[in-house]
């Protein structure tokens, strides 16, 4: 059975804030998974906010007119995007407590007003750079407007596993987890950061995995009494703390026991 997917090329679902790839690998052909080694093929990393787009805020773009005035929305977008690379490269080489607005404006060759103007915070570029980052990558890989659910080949244990083992490849690309790590820790004295990290980065996957332990319950594979939200937890949380905290090595050896601890209990069977 296929994964339960609508999409036009990859796109992605965060899982506790990380994420995974599905690809439709050509016009008119039916959703493929690429699943993780030892559960039929490979999944491969494109973004965690793919399915999140500021796609569907865009209109066409018109044709350009000969000798056309200088675009100051052009201009605007290469600063922006000029930010967002500044800000993330900062964050890995110097670390969040040295990162300043006036580091991102000298990095990104614009004056610190301009940064300013759009933001309030060197938190809330990066988290906007953040969010970014998965969009591109799934633009890159030719993605476009898209909805994802968790994939769904009726076998919930294998399905969880794929997708754990596909955060872990995540969690130990340092591309993404020096931003994420700066963000998580920032939230917890920021706020108004963390709302906006819950809502933006986590909520949206929380919602799947839950979407995916209720069908698993109407397919009689999880019981059905069970609060589909806090069960949930039972597999993305262990992962959290333990990238979070370093309390042990993060392999797909051990996201593979997360989900048989959980689905099976620790009593005896």
């Amino acid at each position: 059975m296929l994964p339960m997917v609508r999409c036009e090329g990859p796109v992605g679902a965060v899982a506790n804030g990380l994420f995974f790839r599905l690809q439709a690998p050509s016009a008119g052909a039916r959703p493929r998974l690429r699943r993780p080694s030892g559960f039929g093929e490979t999944i491969r990393i494109a973004s965690w906010r793919c399915y999140i787009r500021r796609m569907a805020t865009k209109t066409p773009a018109e044709a350009p007119a000969s000798k056309a005035a200088p675009d100051a929305k052009r201009r605007s977008e290469r600063s922006r995007r000029a930010i967002y690379e500044a800000a993330l490269a900062l964050v890995t080489e110097v670390g969040y407590g040295k990162v300043t607005i006036e580091g991102i404006a000298a990095r990104a060759g614009v004056g610190k007003q301009t940064i300013y103007r759009w933001w309030s915070s060197k938190a809330e570029v990066l988290l906007e750079a953040f969010i970014d980052l998965g969009e591109q990558a799934a633009e890159a890989a030719g993605g476009g407007e898209a909805f994802a659910s968790l994939p769904d080949t009726g076998d919930v244990a294998a399905d969880l596993k794929g997708v754990l083992r596909a955060t872990v490849d995540e969690l130990l690309d340092r591309k993404y987890d020096a931003p994420y790590r700066a963000l998580a820790a920032e939230g917890v004295v920021n706020r108004e950061l963390s709302e906006k990290f819950v809502q933006q980065l986590l909520e949206p996957g929380l919602k799947l995995y839950v979407a995916r332990i209720e069908a698993a319950q109407a397919a009689g594979q999880i019981r059905e009494d069970l609060d589909p939200r806090i069960a949930m937890e039972f597999f993305v949380s262990p992962l959290a703390q333990r990238w979070l905290q370093g309390t042990g090595p993060l392999t797909h050896e051990y996201t593979d026991k997360i989900v048989d601890y959980a689905l099976h209990g620790l009593a005896p069977r």
